[in-house]
């Protein structure tokens, strides 16, 4: 088994917005910083259309509305850092959002941030159905601000 020791990255420019990305094969969370990159905001819940070229204008139309300078991909690992299927599949996702917007693109470890959104949203009783509607992009926000607040 692999070890996940420090996530990958390409540069990432220390100013402007970044958007945040929590990969899932059927839904994706998306999260924008602050130029100044000091915190991270729930942007909205994707559902990917599988279509290659749809897809890549959905990205590249965010990046634009949202003046995003690179994006921080969620790498799933199990709970002993170890690479997992779906981190695999979430680094094949971030090579393809790096190829499809030109964007430097970094990952970065999401263990339990699911587990935790949804502790968030259940503490404010929500129902069943407004949480998995918002889990994600609440992932996705505490992966961006987990990277933010790395130093």
């Amino acid at each position: 088994m692999t070890t996940a020791s420090e996530p990958l990255r390409d540069e990432i420019p220390e100013e402007g917005s970044l958007l945040g990305l929590d990969y899932g094969r059927v839904r994706i969370g998306v999260a924008v910083s602050t130029p100044e990159q000091n915190l991270a905001v729930p942007l909205e819940t994707w559902e990917p259309t599988g279509d290659l070229d749809d897809d890549a204008g959905h990205l590249e139309q965010l990046i634009v509305d949202q003046r995003v300078v690179a994006l921080v991909v969620g790498l799933p690992v199990h709970a002993d850092g170890t690479i997992s299927e779906m981190s695999r599949e979430a680094e094949t996702f971030g090579a393809w959002v790096r190829q499809a917007t030109g964007k430097p693109v970094t990952f970065w470890d999401e263990r339990y941030t699911s587990r935790q959104a949804e502790e968030v949203l259940l503490s404010i009783d929500m129902t069943r159905k407004k949480r998995k509607a918002r889990r994600d992009m609440i992932a996705a926000q505490m992966i961006l601000q987990g990277y933010l607040d790395r130093d």
